[in-house]
């Protein structure tokens, strides 16, 4: 067998082997289908074997599939040992912005109540800005978990992850406080006609919320302000509101920013799904505290209850039904 095999790969074999069905494999790794499809090709091509017979109706071993199977279970046995000997590091969990990142924003929560739940695990802050440059680092294994939409990251980005839904956040935007608008409670979406609001696209960590606002003015008619470099930080953030007098999409719940005001978007609510995101194969009890205070927050909290007459894009939509 080849030297240089990514475990990902016998992973996938090894759940297709099993379960003879390469839908109930990606579940289980779980991946995306196709990811798990394009990684037994590969397999295949780096042993020139073929492992599988697949018909319409069923996948069947190869004798060759037949005796790699064992070795790859022993393999994969050995691999999860040692890497159950790396979960004495600490888990590196992505929190965007420094600046940005207030008591009651999502990810702190959960970490916060990780950290609580689960004292032996060391949970430790990272901030790189947003989930398309968090992506990038959990992929190069600097990182071990993001938080962010899921559903803006391109395809193939998206196969090498796993996701978990968590929260549907309320939309909303910055205004400085003397605009037109501050003076409003909430502001429905007909009247930023008028304005062209900042969607982060000049920030390249956060081309998946660009993304989600590009959807957004796209389907309610509005308008796009240029992709201005980003701030970072509450201050800089204040300083750039003032300067460039665009409404800023946000979410709601942020922190404070001076001179700033933060309205709710209404009729309809905007909603943006946000996920906690990391490696299929990561296995630390950081992630599980994690995982647990996340379930625990959404579900003391209705966090994935969608109101009424909102909208959220199909693609977000069709994360919170798939198994």
């Amino acid at each position: 067998m080849p030297a240089d095999i990514h475990p990902r790969l016998l992973r996938a074999f090894v759940a297709v082997a099993e379960e003879l069905h390469f839908g109930r494999a990606a579940a289980r790794i779980p991946l995306a289908q196709q990811a798990v499809s394009r990684d037994i090709q590969s397999l295949e091509r780096q042993l020139g074997l073929s492992l599988f017979d697949r018909s319409t109706r069923r996948v069947e071993l190869t004798p060759a599939g037949e005796r790699l199977l064992p070795r790859a279970v022993r393999l994969l046995d050995l691999h999860d040992e040692i890497a159950r000997g790396d979960t004495a590091r600490p888990l590196l969990v992505d929190l965007s912005s420094p600046g940005l990142t207030g008591p009651d924003l999502t990810a702190n929560r959960i970490l916060a109540l990780a950290r609580d739940n689960a004292p032996e695990a060391e949970l430790l802050a990272r901030f790189h800005g947003g989930l398309a440059a968090g992506a990038a680092e959990i992929l190069a294994r600097r990182l071990d978990v993001s938080f962010g939409r899921f559903s803006g990251l391109t395809d193939r980005i998206r196969e090498q992850l796993h996701h978990v839904p968590l929260r549907l956040e309320a939309m909303a935007v910055i205004l400085a406080e003397d605009h037109p608008l501050a003076a409003r409670r909430a502001v429905p979406l007909r009247e930023l006609g008028g304005c062209r609001i900042d969607i982060c696209a000049g920030n390249p960590a956060t081309t998946e919320w660009s993304d989600l606002g590009s959807r957004l003015l796209a389907e309610h008619g509005l308008t796009a302000a240029p992709p201005y470099p980003p701030p970072v930080g509450v201050d800089e953030m204040a300083h750039y509101v003032d300067r460039h007098r665009d409404p800023v999409l946000t979410t709601t719940g942020g922190p404070d920013i001076p001179t700033t005001v933060t309205r709710p978007l209404i009729r309809p609510v905007p909603l943006s799904l946000v996920s906690l995101v990391h490696r299929p194969d990561l296995r630390h009890p950081g992630l599980e505290a994690l995982r647990d205070a996340a379930r625990e927050l959404s579900a003391r909290e209705g966090w994935l209850r969608r109101p009424t007459g909102s909208w959220l894009p199909p693609a977000d939509a069709a994360l919170l039904t798939r198994p």
